[in-house]
Parts: structure tokens; C-alpha cells; sequence
């Protein structure tokens, strides 16, 4: 079958199944084109909170889908690939980080959606890359624990002067983005911006011309005056970049800035996945309640 076939299939299948197909900005570029809803953790978050449909496919990864049953737990979720992990969300547990917790008496916990339904559980608050700040702006106190990305907390800190408890995970991909290689593209490309995830090192982080999320991306991307780019966060990007750009260049700051989770579903596995209405991820209530609190406090807090 040709792409544009499977593309038809599943588009008339979701229709069947009243069903809605989420696609997070990392994905494959055929998977976001067929997408009823593209956009970054957050984003996406939110669409599943409020949509009618009876059915949620989500082209992403595991936490991703979990988030979904937390926040619709009344629909039917669908991850067609179920082996589509995070590295990130499983440098932290559930039972080490209530035992930090417990360590810590009254300090609240501030964890990145990046993170299993069962960590979140555990959790105060919970945070994207698009509103950290504002999260950690929001608790009263003047201390937090911060889980799983040290690299987003250690940015996030910069913007107050709360002391942070910093658990010690990274993503893989964004950890392999060295400053040496942004420097010489810098060199090589004086007019162009350096764009990069606050997931990035730090040590990258301060070369950057501007610093936000993917969907932060776009809108800087659409909104500046430069023609080229220097793209620092995940290659699935580009996809949308370039349609709603078509006049600009974007530059990917380095070939290993493929995640090869993200990269997992196919459209086969989409339109398989409608066949069989499987995979479901289904967070069991004992869990998602008290996850539902993390997120609906982050949810909560107004948007820009």
C-alpha cells in the first residue's frame, strides 16, 4: 500500500470510530500531516482534556498517552506503538521520589509532564516546557523539588530565586547537542538565529538567540525578521516549520537531534492501531486521580 492510501484508510477509520488523532511535533513528517491536531505536550494536553471525541490515537509516546486517560478517562485511548518510551520519564520513580519527598517536609514537587502517570501521581504540580516559569512562579514557597529534567530545571531557576532540588534526569537526544557544534554553525551562519529547547544543556542553552518550546518555536520562527535558522531541539520540527515557512531556511543544529522513540509509529501502526482499537493505555483510578490534581493545577494556571 502507498502512503497515500494508509493516509485515506485512517482518516476514513477515525471517522468511523469518532475518533481524534493527536500527533506530538516530534513525530514522523507523514504522521503530523494526517494529524487532526498537531502541537507540543502541552498543547496536546489540553485537546484531550476537552475533546468530543470517543476515541484519542496518540502518535507520541507512553507518558503522552497516559496523560490523555488522566484527563479523559471517560474515552478510548489508542498508542499505536506501545514500546514508545521516554528515556527521560524513566530516570525517575514513583517510590524514590516520594521518598525525596518525604526527606523534604512541605517542599512541593514540580514535575515535567515528561514523566510516568504513577511519578505525577506523587507530585504537587505538574509542568511542560512552555510554562515552567509560570508554574514554579505560581507556588508560594520558596523551595521545590524539581523532577525528572535537570537541564529544564536549571533554566527555569534562572527565572527566580527559589533553591531547587534538581533530580538528575536529562533526554538523551537534546543531551547530545554540543555548544563546540553550535558555535561553528554560529560562525558558518552570522544572520541566523540560534533557536534552541530549554531541555538542551546549559552550557548550549546560553548560546541561544532565543530559548523556548517547540511550539514557542513556531511562533518565533513565523514572527522574526531573519530568513535562516539554527534549529536546537528534536528533527521532527522541521516538518511544520518548513510548510507554514516556506520562504525561510532552517538549519538543524545536529543530525544526532533524532529521538528514535518519536520516530517509532508509522502510519501502518496508526491504521493498524484503528483496525484492532489497540493498544489502549488505560491509568488505573488509584493513580489517576491523584495525577488528575497535578495536571489540573498546571492546567489551571492562565496561558500567554
Amino acid at each position: 500500500m502507498t502512503q497515500q492510501s494508509v493516509a485515506s484508510e485512517i482518516k476514513a477509520l477515525l471517522k468511523e470510530r469518532k475518533a481524534v488523532l493527536l500527533a506530538h511535533n516530534y513525530m514522523r513528517d507523514e504522521v503530523q500531516a494526517i494529524a487532526d491536531i498537531t502541537g507540543d505536550s502541552l498543547a496536546l494536553s489540553i485537546e484531550a482534556a476537552k475533546t468530543d471525541a470517543e476515541v484519542i490515537v496518540f502518535c507520541g509516546v507512553h507518558f503522552m498517552a497516559e496523560s490523555a486517560s488522566i484527563l479523559a478517562p471517560e474515552k478510548t485511548v489508542l498508542l499505536p506503538r506501545l514500546d514508545a518510551g521516554c528515556p527521560m520519564a524513566d530516570m525517575v520513580s514513583a517510590e524514590a521520589l516520594a521518598q525525596l519527598k518525604s526527606s523534604l517536609p512541605g517542599v512541593p514537587v514540580v514535575t515535567y509532564v515528561n514523566s510516568s502517570a504513577a511519578v505525577k501521581a506523587v507530585s504537587d504540580i505538574c509542568c511542560t516546557s512552555a510554562n515552567a516559569v509560570k508554574v514554579v512562579q505560581s507556588l508560594d514557597e520558596d523551595e521545590l523539588i524539581f523532577a525528572p529534567d535537570r537541564n529544564l530545571g536549571r533554566y527555569v531557576a534562572g527565572f527566580t530565586n527559589k533553591r531547587f532540588h534538581l533530580w538528575e534526569g536529562y533526554c538523551p537526544t537534546h543531551e547530545r547537542l554540543r555548544p563546540e557544534v553550535v558555535r561553528e554553525l554560529q560562525q558558518t551562519y552570522p544572520d541566523a538565529p540560534f533557536v534552541c529547547h530549554p531541555e538542551c544543556n546549559p552550557a548550549v542553552v546560553a548560546l541561544a538567540d532565543h530559548v523556548c518550546s517547540t511550539t514557542g518555536m513556531y511562533q518565533y520562527c513565523q514572527a522574526s525578521s531573519a530568513k535562516r535558522f539554527i534549529i536546537g531541539t528534536e528533527a521532527g520540527i522541521l516538518w511544520r516549520l518548513k510548510r507554514d515557512n516556506p520562504d525561510k531556511e532552517f538549519i538543524l543544529a545536529s543530525p544526532a537531534l533524532v529521538c528514535p522513540n518519536m520516530k517509532l509509529t508509522s502510519l501502518e501502526d496508526v491504521l493498524e492501531s484503528l483496525q484492532s482499537m489497540q493498544p489502549v493505555v488505560k491509568v488505573p483510578e488509584e493513580i489517576r486521580k491523584p495525577a488528575k490534581r497535578a495536571l489540573d493545577r498546571m492546567l489551571a494556571i492562565p496561558r500567554d
